[in-house]
């Protein structure tokens, strides 16, 4: 990559997206961004209290992310966001047409442990299954790439610098 892409790091909660964020920004170069950093307080509670977020909610929040983002274009950033659907990905491509996604994906069970075990986070696993509802993984015609979330940080950090490879310059 000659020109640093502006990376969102996407997937449902428990993929590590926290994790691989701050490794894939150190990896590039780029300064990261904590998706969860951008939520309103009103945002946090409800998700604090089990209740998945609705659309009208997420607005705001990826309004925010995707003005960072747009910040960043032509020097590059990662930032993580859940970015669960095709329309909250679009909102973010129209803020910052040069995003690209890395989908941190793998299976519910393994997905589920690792919540488990995290101490100091919002959002309980009980709305796993509501994450994994919601997800529509990346189309064909979005730029993006998916990296199994099997193995350690490290790993999976690697396999998601390898794929951003091979992606296109971005689009400024």
């Amino acid at each position: 990559m000659n020109t640093p892409h502006v990376v969102v790091v996407m997937g449902v909660a428990g993929t590590g997206k926290t994790t691989i964020g701050p490794l894939l920004a150190a990896r590039l170069g780029v300064p990261y961004a904590e998706g969860d950093d951008f939520h309103p307080q009103a945002n946090i509670a409800k998700m604090s209290a089990g209740t998945p977020l609705t659309d009208e909610d997420r607005w705001p929040w990826l309004d925010a992310i995707g003005a960072w983002g747009h910040g960043r274009a032509g020097h590059g950033g990662v930032v993580s966001c859940s970015a669960l659907k095709r329309s909250y990905r679009d909102r973010l491509r129209a803020a910052a047409p040069g995003v690209v996604f890395v989908h941190l994906a793998g299976d519910r069970a393994l997905i589920e442990d690792r919540m488990s075990h995290r101490q100091g986070h919002f959002m309980p696993t009980a709305l796993l299954d509501s994450q994994f509802a919601t997800l529509q993984p990346l189309e064909s015609d979005e730029a993006g790439v998916r990296v199994d979330v099997l193995g350690s940080p490290e790993e999976i950090t690697e396999r998601a610098t390898s794929a951003l490879e091979d992606l296109p310059e971005p689009v400024l």
